[in-house]
């Protein structure tokens, strides 16, 4: 083949999987709606099963219900003919997807379904199969062409297949008030997790870790105390711990440059009055935005009374990957 005859090969592949998918908009009605409302008041766990192709398709949806707040897990239609099925229990709900709705390993498990009264509901291709005929919810994918010139290999299919699935667990998360938050319990590993779940207070660093001088301090001294608590700044606090500014590396140019005597003149008048602070529950990821919108690597953490808690510093946040 030509590259411009694979161009165009792939190409048609992606247009016959797009209209695979706008199609199932006509499959978007009542039995939907009901399938939706039965995984909502379901009790147990949603099971979702499939065999080959059908299969992995199938464990993806289970993993993104799963991880959108509706608890599911995979079961191989195989192995449940061979014990597994021990891990379906009264209260639960079957997801069965099944391209042609006669999948053999599928089928074989319908009778035991019955008799625990498990909830059903297919995923086929093939409205009059039996699978959807058994299926107290059937599901259709109405897909009329695979996207494979063979019209073998599950293509524009497994497509549908999936879309149909993010399509019901999108519905679930809505119906459910699922939030930003919920989302990152199930993910604290990823980097999601970590925009949403980390505080400011889970990553600064403490009152007795912070440079910190008062305002009488000459700048020499004030260098001092910068250099042995290395974080390129220092913050000015009376008695109270009260914040009344901070000096930084830039404050300190700025002073070099206009000849200012180091060890006579006091810091509160070279340092930066009303400086950018932030408190200690707000999300790491909001003092970044903060810290990016002023052009600083460094901001100090206060109470409501602008009593200095802390700082916390671009590094900080580059360790914990929120950046």
């Amino acid at each position: 083949m030509k590259n411009n005859d694979i161009q165009q090969l792939a190409i048609a592949v992606l247009k016959a999987e797009s209209q695979s998918i706008l199609d199932l908009t006509s499959q978007i009605n009542d039995a939907f709606v009901t399938a939706c409302h039965a995984i909502l008041n379901n009790k147990g766990r949603v099971i979702v099963t499939g065999m080959g192709k059908s299969g992995h398709i199938g464990n993806k949806i289970a993993a993104t219900l799963a991880s959108t707040g509706t608890p599911a897990f995979f079961l191989h239609p195989g192995e449940a003919s061979h014990g597994d099925l021990g891990m379906i229990v009264n209260g639960d709900l079957i997801i069965a997807l099944s391209n042609s709705g006669e999948t053999a390993e599928i089928i074989a498990l319908l009778p035991a379904l019955k008799r625990l009264n498990i909830t059903l509901i297919s995923i086929t291709n093939c409205p009059n199969s039996t699978l959807s005929i058994e299926s107290d919810i059937a599901l259709n994918t109405n897909v009329t062409k695979e996207a494979c010139p063979l019209g073998l290999a599950p293509t524009s299919s497994t497509t549908a297949a999936l879309a149909l699935g993010d399509a019901l667990a999108i519905s679930l998360l809505e119906s459910r008030g699922f939030t930003e938050q919920d989302f990152a319990l199930s993910h604290p590993g990823g980097s999601l997790g970590r925009k949403l779940l980390l505080h400011v207070d889970n990553l600064m660093h403490p009152f007795k870790e912070v440079p910190k001088v008062s305002a009488t301090a000459s700048i020499q001294a004030t260098l001092l105390e910068m250099t042995e608590k290395g974080f390129g700044m220092t913050a000015v606090i009376d008695k109270n711990k009260y914040i009344l500014g901070i000096y930084t590396d830039g404050d300190l140019r700025r002073t070099l440059e206009r000849n200012i005597n180091l060890q006579n003149t006091a810091i509160q008048d070279v340092m930066t009055k009303n400086c950018k602070t932030i408190s200690t529950t707000i999300l790491a990821e909001k003092a970044l935005q903060v810290m990016e919108e002023n052009k600083i690597t460094v901001i100090l953490v206060s109470d409501k009374n602008n009593t200095l808690l802390g700082i916390i510093h671009m590094h900080d946040l580059l360790k914990a990957g929120v950046i």
